[in-house]
Order: C-alpha cells, then structure tokens, then sequence
C-alpha cells in the first residue's frame, strides 16, 4: 500500500470506530497490568465468548436505532427468550427440537407489538417498549408463579452458548459472526437496510420518497426483538437454565456498545463495524471492573456516563434536522 492510499483509508476512516478500537488497546494494556493471563489466547477467547452474547442483543439494539427510535425492552425480552426456550424443552423430543425457534419467536412477537406501536399508533419507541418490557415481566411471573425457573437448557441450546466446533472456537462467537455477516448485508446491500438509514435521516423524506416507513419500522423492531431473545437463549444454553433477571445487565450496555460505536443515538449513521468494536469494548471494560472489584452501581455510571460523552462527541452535528 503506498503511502497515498494510506493517507486515503485514514481520512475515510470512522473516528468514533478508530477512537473505539484504541481504546480496545488501552484496555488490554491496562489489563496486563492486573494480569499477567489478560493477553493469552485462552483469555482473550473466553472474553470473545462472552461478548457475543451481548454482540447479538446489540446488533438488534443497532437496527432500532438506526431508525432513531430506542428499544428499551431488552431485559425481559431476553428473559422471554431464555425462560421460554427452556420451558420448551419439557414437551419432551418435540420441545428440544422447537426450543431455540419458540424462545426466538416469542421475541419477534414481543418486537412485533412495539413496532405496531412505534409505527401504527405513533407511541414514542420509549414508552411502547417499556410497556413491552412491563408485559414479559409479568407474563414470566405469571408462568413461573413468582418463583425461580425450574426448567434447564437442551443440549442443542449448550452445545451452542458453550460447545466448540471449529479449531477450538466457541461456538456462540461464530453465531455472532454470522448474525453480524447477515447484518452487515441486509442493511448495506438490502432495499430494507436502505429505508432504514433513510427513515432514521429524516423519516418525512423517506416516506414521501415511496418508503413503506411503517412496515420498515415494524420489521426493525421484529428483528431487533427476536436477536434479544436469541441472546436470552444463548445465555440460558451457558448457564444450563434461565433466570428471571438474566437481561437486567444487558440494556445498557447493548446502547453503549452501539452509540460507543460511533452509531447517532438520532438515527440515520452507523456502521456495524463499530458496534463490534464497541461490544468488544465493553466486554473488556466489563472484566476489567470485575477485575477491580467495582459495585455494579459504579458499572452503570460508568455506562452513562461513556453514553453521554460519546453523544457530545458525536451526536452533535445530528441534531438539527
């Protein structure tokens, strides 16, 4: 590469994805400080593992965003999926084989009605999917009669949160690889990945452009809650069973992970490159909190406040539409 081409794949390069990346270093380099295994392969493996649970929910998170709308419904939406899947598998062989696709099910009908609600009814994504989230609650204490899940995980849902198939690779991380591929594809080489970016630009525009803005938006919410019941899935396969509160420590880091990306938190700018990069970081930031023993009190303002700071960074220009 000379030195031109260089200077051009610099200049073409995302700042909020570049800036993420560094600090991806810096905290690997702030790890090995801690410990001397942070940089072994083993390690850095295990933490690829992890963070492809979050990546999953968070490429969900992503498409909602990109639209400029907001998905606050994760933590139960993951718990449906989780709790669900595992509930299935006591239909006996049947229920094994329909576990994974009914848990991801439950969630796309979940994003289906805050969709509706986002598009249909025209209720702020914020409110709807709340409401959304207050619903699964209560549906799952309903189901679970207020007490702890009783029901595990298939061997299918294990063989995939923890099993390896491919030269000592976690299984969950090639998920992740090619939920991302498909991503990647549907909104750079898709007429729907095109209305998104569009409608999240200015949602007017699209629609007078001949954009079906509202079933876009129905479809993204769909999306988006089927990928944080799969994660709830996944999740559910690497504990062996569900938990009521198994999303609670997903929602905002999925946010994070995108806005510290470099996505616009108002739509219509992103790359899924930098949702990567900040799901990675994030994971590392959450080890190395661990590491330090931080309260989860201290991780939460930690999160909010990298949100902040990345939306006065990067969100600024966006403001004026």
């Amino acid at each position: 590469m000379t030195t031109l081409q260089l200077k051009r794949v610099i200049g073409q390069a995302d700042p909020a994805i570049a800036t993420a990346f560094g600090c991806i270093v810096a905290l690997l380099l702030v790890g090995s400080l801690y410990s001397s295994s942070f940089l072994s392969p083993e390690y850095l493996l295990q933490q690829l593992k992890v963070a492809s649970f979050l990546g999953v929910i968070a490429t969900g998170m992503m498409i909602v965003i990109l639209l400029g709308q907001i998905d606050l419904s994760v933590p139960w939406v993951v718990a449906v999926g989780g709790m669900m899947s595992t509930a299935a598998t006591g239909w006996g062989p049947a229920g094994e084989l329909l576990a994974i696709p009914f848990g991801v099910a439950c969630g796309v009908g979940l994003g289906l009605v805050s969709g509706v609600g986002v598009a249909y009814l025209r209720v702020p994504s914020m409110i709807i999917t709340l409401a959304v989230n207050a619903v699964a609650q209560g549906l799952m204490v309903v189901h679970t009669g207020g007490f702890s899940p009783q029901d595990s995980s298939s061997e299918a849902m294990r063989y995939i949160a923890t099993g390896h198939v491919l030269f000592g690779v976690p299984n969950a991380l090639l998920v992740w690889a090619l939920i991302g591929g498909a991503a990647v594809y549907l909104l750079a080489r898709t007429t729907f990945g095109r209305a998104v970016y569009a409608i999240g630009n200015r949602e007017r525009a699209a629609y007078l452009s001949g954009v079906d803005t509202q079933r876009t938006v129905v479809i993204a919410f769909a999306i988006a809650g089927g990928l944080s019941a799969f994660g709830g899935v996944l999740l559910a396969g690497y504990a062996s069973k569900a938990a009521q509160a198994m999303g609670d420590p997903y929602q905002l880091p999925a946010i994070a992970a995108v806005v510290l990306g470099g996505t616009s938190i108002l739509g219509g700018r992103g790359r899924y490159l930098g949702t990567v990069a900040g799901v990675i970081l994030i994971t590392l930031l959450q080890s190395i909190l661990s590491v330090m023993q931080i309260e989860e009190f201290g991780r939460h303002v930690i999160y909010g406040g990298v949100i902040i700071a990345m939306l006065l960074l990067y969100g600024r220009e966006q403001w004026v539409r």
